[in-house]
């Protein structure tokens, strides 16, 4: 049960928005950047850092809805994410994303923890001033909404087809609920 009246049965993020859509809309305008805008990173390597970041927080939640997304959006490679999950040195993703991942992982932590080695090995690897920002902005947003969807204990589903439902929906791009003041 959530700490406040957020609409009934709207699991996370969704309903804490629709409780306050002028703090929401522009909450789901970043994510829609992050994850769908332009980008050399795929749809698929950023919704992974998010679910990355929000399984090191335990955020039950965003891993699981951003994981399923990500495994939408791999296809064929859909295990690739729980690989990553599993043990991101071994799963089979590039060195480049893995090198991300681990900047991800250490900003999850602290943003102090990223040192200037861990962006070396990244450009060495083939990582660009861009996907070093979005990588590092992903983890720090990623952190700031699981904090957001945990601390107002949010709806959180325990049905894995619930969460497949809203990775095909969230793979297609991040907008804002309708208000249900509205409806």
């Amino acid at each position: 049960m959530a700490h406040i009246n957020v609409p009934e049965g709207v699991p996370g993020i969704r309903s804490l928005v629709m409780f306050r859509p002028e703090t929401g809309k522009p909450l789901y305008e970043l994510a829609q950047i992050l994850l769908r805008g332009e980008s050399t990173l795929s749809p698929a390597e950023r919704e992974l850092i998010a679910a990355y970041v929000s399984y090191r927080n335990n955020c039950t939640f965003c891993y699981s809805s951003h994981a399923a997304a990500a495994r939408w959006l791999y296809e064929d490679d859909a295990l690739i994410v729980d690989e990553v999950l599993r043990d991101m040195q071994e799963a089979p993703v590039s060195d480049k994303l893995k090198a991300l991942l681990n900047i991800a992982g250490k900003v999850q932590i602290l943003g102090t923890e990223v040192k200037q080695v861990d962006i070396d090995a990244a450009k060495n690897l083939g990582a660009t001033d861009r996907e070093l920002h979005d990588t590092v902005l992903i983890a720090a947003s990623f952190s700031m909404f699981n904090r957001y969807v945990d601390g107002l204990a949010s709806l959180t589903p325990t049905d894995p087809e619930a969460y497949a439902e809203m990775g095909v929906r969230m793979a297609k791009g991040y907008t804002l609920p309708p208000n249900p003041s509205k409806q």
